[in-house]
């Protein structure tokens, strides 16, 4: 990729109950995610990450909407970092956070593009409003916000309201759907590859797939990849794990597809949780992954990743508890 890459921390974790996505930033830092960008020779700098609120007592209004007036504010802030960034002509390179940030970095984004397209890799749709949500989570709510569905408070930030056509919508890996999720889906007719979809039909043809169906009717495409969305024997540090994911070789496979494609303009891994991880292994695996989206070879992201493994990926649990 010639366009010079910004990298923007966002350590939120009140989208969701369990502590230490706010961590991740930092973990991914101390994995050497930087150097291993640079050595790619791509033009990096970091903006350090966004400021704000994490006291979830605060935020507290509903138990539809958990945290909903903290994760407004929050994703204000954030549409303002990810469209500077825009502005200053660089892409943006989003680590997070829990998915709840996508109300803001696709609010950030969704105004620079006539019609953005949107890969969401998730075990989840995230496509739930107050209404049909069985926990209040705001993680599971972004995707639909960005349509213009839920909660005004979401729906509305940036300042504006309906980012993403649901025709310009693709997910990727998913098999945990609530109710109305999968009503929305049938309703709006998104695009939708399982993850027993990606066994079926293999990585190759559905990133290809994926790609002639969005470059037709998009002029942008914001990658959102959560880490639930690899199957949890190989990525345990994540919150929400759903079992029969997406194998990691193929998720590589995906992000190095996607490299060759050069038609992703911004990009964000979110829900890495170093707490609940084991051996920084999905650390490691998130460096690789977003390696391997900037040109890093397989065999090179393959190789780093069992490297790191081996060592620890920059012990970044011990320093995080400390």
């Amino acid at each position: 990729m010639t366009v010079p890459v910004t990298l923007l921390g966002i350590g939120q974790w009140l989208g969701q109950t369990r502590f230490g996505t706010n961590l991740a930033p930092d973990a991914l830092r101390s994995a050497g995610l930087l150097k291993r960008l640079q050595a790619l020779s791509i033009e990096i700098n970091d903006a350090g990450d966004v400021a704000i609120a994490s006291n979830a007592h605060e935020g507290h209004q509903c138990e539809s909407f958990r945290n909903g007036r903290l994760i407004a504010a929050a994703s204000e802030k954030i549409a303002k970092n990810v469209s500077e960034i825009i502005d200053s002509k660089r892409m943006p390179l989003i680590i997070g956070g829990d998915h709840s940030i996508s109300v803001g970095t696709i609010a950030g984004i969704a105004q620079h593009y006539e019609n953005l397209g949107v890969i969401w890799y998730d075990a989840h749709g995230d496509m739930n409003t107050t209404e049909t949500t069985p926990s209040g989570n705001i993680h599971g709510m972004p995707l639909a916000a960005s349509m213009g569905l839920g909660h005004p408070a979401l729906v509305n930030a940036g300042g504006y309201a309906g980012k993403v056509k649901a025709e310009n919508i693709v997910l990727i890996g998913v098999r945990d759907l609530d109710d109305g999720e999968r009503q929305l889906i049938e309703q709006k007719r998104i695009k939708v590859f399982t993850a027993q979809d990606v066994k079926r039909l293999g990585m190759k043809n559905v990133i290809s797939e994926t790609i002639a169906y969005l470059k037709e009717r998009v002029d942008g495409i914001h990658l959102s990849f959560d880490l639930d969305g690899i199957d949890p024997k190989e990525a345990p540090g994540v919150g929400t794990p759903v079992r029969s994911g997406i194998s990691f070789a193929d998720s590589l496979q995906a992000l190095k597809l996607l490299f060759a494609s050069r038609c992703i303009t911004s990009a964000e891994f979110v829900e890495l949780n170093p707490l609940l991880d084991e051996e920084e292994q999905t650390v490691a695996a998130t460096v690789a992954l977003i390696s391997a989206l900037f040109g890093e070879t397989v065999m090179q992201a393959s190789q780093s990743f069992i490297s790191q493994i081996g060592q620890g990926a920059g012990n970044t649990r011990r320093s995080c508890l400390l």
